[in-house]
């Protein structure tokens, strides 16, 4: 399976730190948040990256080059400045990610989730990995039932979680598509509409890095073990 991690956003809620260095590069417990990804994606097998670029993109191939230094091959698939969200980023990366599902990650959240727990076939368009609601987003995003359908709406006291950042996708979810900056969220909304999105709950731990003060409570964490 090869792997995407976004990387080309501006990280706006992280300036000044972002003014200067993309938000990926940013140090969390003594080496870049994206080596994180690199580190734990060969150590779950695997190697073949797909990483997008956009504000200040040219600073990670320079700080990452082809990945062999950790054991990956990294294919660039560079963005304009203003970058093209999510669903964008991916639809313009899908000619080197290849016709089977693919693993996506955010480039901006940190997780002790094991990669080879995610499933290298789909029973529809996406696997969703998803978390309990952390503080700073108590209203979640979706509902997960019993049998792993991934929804956007459940009953009403159905608890809801939040989207981790990371997923398995399929190719297909992007047919009908056209270059061009757009959210991934409306395709999910869609393909879940129809019964094609499962998913899991991950129980460990999980950090969404939005913050100049989240990032400095991960790098302390990490560092104390």
């Amino acid at each position: 399976m090869k792997a995407m991690i976004l990387a080309a956003g501006r990280g706006e809620r992280m300036r000044p730190l972002t003014d200067h260095t993309p938000k990926p590069l940013l140090p969390v417990a003594g080496k870049p948040l994206i080596v994180h990804h690199l580190e734990a994606l060969r150590a779950a097998g695997i190697t073949e990256l797909v990483i997008n670029t956009g504000h200040l993109g040219e600073q990670l191939p320079a700080a990452l080059g082809d990945g062999q230094h950790w054991g990956v091959r990294i294919a660039w698939s560079p963005e304009p400045p203003e970058a093209l969200e999510t669903g964008g980023g991916i639809f313009n990366a899908l000619p080197l990610l290849g016709s089977a599902p693919f693993l996506v990650v955010n480039g901006d959240v940190w997780s002790d989730y094991p990669f080879t727990r995610l499933p290298a076939a789909l029973a529809g368009l996406a696997h969703l990995v998803l978390v309990d609601n952390p503080p700073h987003h108590p209203e979640g995003d979706f509902v997960l039932a019993a049998d792993g359908a991934v929804t956007g709406q459940g009953a009403p006291d159905a608890p809801r979680l939040t989207f981790s950042g990371i997923s398995v996708l399929h190719p297909a979810l992007f047919a009908g598509c056209c270059a061009g900056r757009f959210p991934l969220g409306p395709l999910l909304r869609q393909a879940m509409a129809s019964g094609q999105v499962h998913g899991e709950r991950h129980g460990g731990r999980w950090q969404d890095i939005g913050t100049p003060q989240r990032l400095a409570q991960l790098d302390l964490a990490l560092r104390a073990g």
